[in-house]
């Protein structure tokens, strides 16, 4: 026992000091490298931000030019690694087929360089790590479901290139812009629980694939994660018992089962809005008409948000309108935490550099509630 203060979950408890990012909880700002995401995400490209997560400043037109070259060339995947993917159980995860691919993919560096934690090294292998997660994401999507593999084109951005992959189509110029948009939403967002599992990692010096790994293992969480995925699946439902005019009866009748509307509510932002939702919020109506059922999904979108807002003083997170989103733009729900995931690459990378470079290993204790005092019998019990 001990008689430090306990937090469950941590809560409240500053874990570390960080340059990276900041939810300015007053001024309901996300602040990256000390500039509004939402800013970011109107006025630039991804890979912009991506430069700016993990290097600490916005690039020059020639840094930005030689950071996506760098993506471009370095987006391909190892022949072995398809055939890695084509191996895998169908019954396999995406999300577990990723974390498999890029420890995979930490064999084929020099283990010298696996093994150095310096600010350069660490730089060289997250940028790799950034150029070739979207090629491990979608291909094993498309390996897991019987789809002929899709690899990069080194002729297209970054966004596009990754939109590509996963439709095995190019797309037209509005659905690449909501969804570079999508993408820098999701990049950084201070210290969430993936973020806080890389760093951990990192802390024991162990190397940026192995922690970038972890994040992916806790990504995969349906209370991180996985509630983009849980909020398309609410909507669909919907649509199916009725449309529009079931929303508010669904909703009202899962509340009053006390169940857990995904895609509302932080713990952060608590009954704040969460920028990111405000904004992406504004692209849903330009998409809606591109599927069958986009209006209706609209409307009932709109209805939960509302009752939420109503009965519980709760505003959607950032993965309420994205799972909409990413719906509208035929993206298969099993992909959806897989891109968040390769987004936010560029988020972990910087905490894994940041980390690594003033470092103390994380080591915190625990309220122990179990026995004390017991003695165990004289001799062995067991014969084996």
């Amino acid at each position: 026992m001990t008689d430090q203060p306990f937090s469950p979950g941590l809560d409240g408890i500053i874990a570390t000091n960080s340059s990276v990012s900041y939810l300015d909880e007053a001024n309901e700002q996300i602040v990256v490298r000390g500039y509004d995401l939402i800013e970011l995400a109107r006025n630039l490209r991804y890979t912009d931000v991506a430069y700016l997560v993990v290097y600490g400043d916005l690039p020059d037109r020639a840094s930005a030019d030689s950071f996506c070259r760098a993506l471009k060339s370095g987006s391909d995947l190892p022949d072995d690694l398809y055939r890695l993917l084509e191996l895998m159980p169908k019954r396999t995860s995406v999300m577990d087929a990723l974390r498999t691919g890029i420890s995979y993919l930490a064999g084929h560096l020099d283990p010298d360089l696996l093994r150095d934690t310096s600010r350069e090294a660490n730089l060289t292998k997250g940028a790799s790590l950034l150029a070739q997660a979207p090629a491990v994401a979608a291909n094993a999507y498309r390996a897991l479901n019987g789809l002929p593999f899709v690899k990069p084109d080194p002729q297209l951005g970054y966004a596009e290139n990754f939109l590509y992959m996963l439709k095995g189509e190019r797309l037209d110029a509005t659905a690449l812009d909501v969804f570079d948009r999508i993408l820098i939403c999701y990049i950084e967002h201070e210290m969430p629980n993936s973020t806080f599992a890389a760093r951990v990692i990192a802390s024991t010096l162990s190397d940026m694939y192995g922690a970038v790994a972890g994040g992916v293992a806790s990504l995969k969480g349906p209370l991180h994660g996985g509630a983009n995925e849980a909020a398309i699946s609410m909507m669909l439902e919907i649509q199916e018992q009725g449309g529009p005019t079931r929303a508010e009866p669904y909703i009202m009748e899962k509340l009053g089962q006390r169940a857990r509307i995904m895609g509302f509510g932080h713990r952060v932002y608590m009954k704040k809005h969460d920028p990111r939702a405000l904004f992406l919020g504004e692209y849903i109506d330009g998409l809606a008409g591109r599927v069958p059922d986009g209006r209706d999904l609209s409307e009932i979108y709109r209805t939960v948000e509302h009752v939420m807002e109503r009965e519980k003083g709760l505003f959607p997170n950032t993965d309420y309108p994205i799972a909409l989103l990413f719906y509208l733009l035929g993206i298969p729900v099993p992909l959806y935490t897989p891109v968040f995931l390769c987004s936010r690459v560029a988020g972990l990378v910087a905490h894994v550099v940041e980390q690594h470079y003033d470092n103390k290993l994380f080591r915190p204790r625990l309220a122990y509630e179990g026995a004390t005092g017991l003695h165990p019998p004289s001799a062995p019990i067991s014969a084996c």
